[in-house]
C-alpha cells in the first residue's frame, strides 16, 4: 500500500508562488490533481519515475513546475504566477509505473493511489 502525504498549500494572493510537496517511497510516476469547489477533479501535471519526462496541463504551463527527488522520496509541485482560478484542493497522486502512459496521465481512473489533499486558496 502506498502512502502519500501532502503539504505546502496555504492562502496566497494573485501573483504569488506556492511550493506543494508529496512525499512518497516507491518506484512510481506521480503526478497532480486539483478539484475547485463544485468542479471535478482535473490533471494538472505528472512526471515519470525518472524525472526526464514531465507533463501539464494547458492551463498551468509556463506556471507550474513538476521536479522530484528520488532520494528525498519527494515530488514537488511549484507554483508560479498564481491566479484565483487556481483555488482549490490539490491531491497527489501515483501509479505503479516507471513511465506512464502519457494518453492517461489525464484520466482520474489511471491513478492508482491518492494523497488527502491539500488546500491551495488564491485571493484577486
Amino acid at each position: 500500500q502506498v502512502q502519500l502525504e501532502e503539504s505546502g498549500g496555504g492562502l496566497v494572493q494573485a501573483g504569488d508562488s506556492l511550493r506543494l510537496s508529496c512525499a512518497a517511497s516507491g518506484r512510481y510516476s506521480m503526478g497532480w490533481f486539483r478539484q475547485a469547489p463544485g468542479k471535478e477533479r482535473e490533471f494538472v501535471a505528472a512526471i515519470d519515475w525518472s524525472g526526464n519526462k514531465k507533463y501539464y496541463a494547458d492551463s498551468v504551463k509556463g506556471r507550474f513546475t513538476i521536479s522530484r527527488d528520488n532520494a528525498k522520496n519527494m515530488v514537488d509541485l511549484q507554483m508560479d504566477s498564481l491566479k484565483p482560478e487556481d483555488t482549490a484542493v490539490y491531491y497527489c497522486a501515483a501509479v505503479l509505473s516507471l513511465w506512464p502512459q502519457s494518453q492517461r496521465v489525464v484520466e482520474e481512473a489511471y491513478w492508482t493511489y491518492w494523497g488527502q489533499g491539500t488546500q491551495v486558496t488564491v485571493s484577486s
